[in-house]
């Protein structure tokens, strides 16, 4: 027979460990949050990034003929609509290149925005191999 506090020998050295180990899953699950948050915010901005970047390459591109200027506005309409900001814009002929940067609110600001460079132009020259198909216009 067992007396006083004693919950049963060997294992009574054990009370309240199950309390321990539940408070430090609490703690894991407390703190992965937050992280999990972040990745998340961060894939989200490097994701808007390149889709800023390369429409507004293409936008760029189809712009070059009226020059730089006209061409970079372009590209800065369509990153402003994809809430990013237009790092740099050079044009070289019909070809653009576009790197949009999208920043992260808050406290996650001390992370380095996501930037993404993205280059649009007419195709030069169809490699050996590549199956490339013109297609004209039915004329009546």
């Amino acid at each position: 027979m067992s007396h006083g506090g004693d919950a049963g020998g060997a294992g009574g050295r054990d009370r309240g460990a199950a309390t321990v180990y539940a408070m430090a899953l609490i703690g894991a699950v407390w703190l992965a949050g937050p992280a999990t948050l972040t990745v998340t915010r961060a894939v989200e901005a490097r994701h808007r990034a390149g889709a800023a970047a390369d429409l507004a390459a293409l936008a760029a591109a189809d712009r070059a003929l009226d020059g730089a200027t006209t061409a970079c506005a372009a590209a800065g309409m369509v990153v402003k609509a994809h809430q990013a900001h237009l790092a740099t814009c050079t044009l070289r002929g019909e070809i653009a290149e576009v790197t949009a940067e999208v920043r992260l609110p808050g406290v996650l600001a001390l992370i380095p925005p996501a930037r993404v460079r993205a280059r649009a132009g007419p195709i030069e020259e169809v490699p050996a191999g590549v199956p490339y198909r013109v297609q004209h216009a039915a004329v009546p």
